[in-house]
């Protein structure tokens, strides 16, 4: 989404965008970039997919734009979740 709204601010000619996410979890000595050194990470692949007459430039800002979304960010920072029951 983000990516579409960038694009279409830039008069760029993006069609269509399909992410596809595939999750595991992986251990820990699997994963060199990961602060948490004990037990099992949850492990997300992503892809994207533009289309449309696009550049290699733009493919790859769009890419980058993708990358900084509001979802990603969420999902990389530490998250509390505090649970509350209503009556």
């Amino acid at each position: 989404m983000t990516a579409a709204l960038y694009a279409r601010r830039k008069r760029w000619p993006l069609e269509s965008v399909t992410v596809r996410l595939h999750h595991s979890r992986i251990h820990t000595s699997d994963c060199a970039n990961c602060e948490t050194t004990e037990g099992m990470l949850d492990r997300i692949d992503l892809s994207v997919e533009f289309s449309g007459p696009l550049t290699k430039e733009q493919l790859s800002r769009l890419l980058e734009i993708a990358e900084r979304c509001p979802v990603r960010r969420t999902l990389e920072s530490e998250i509390e979740i505090r649970s509350q029951a209503m009556v």
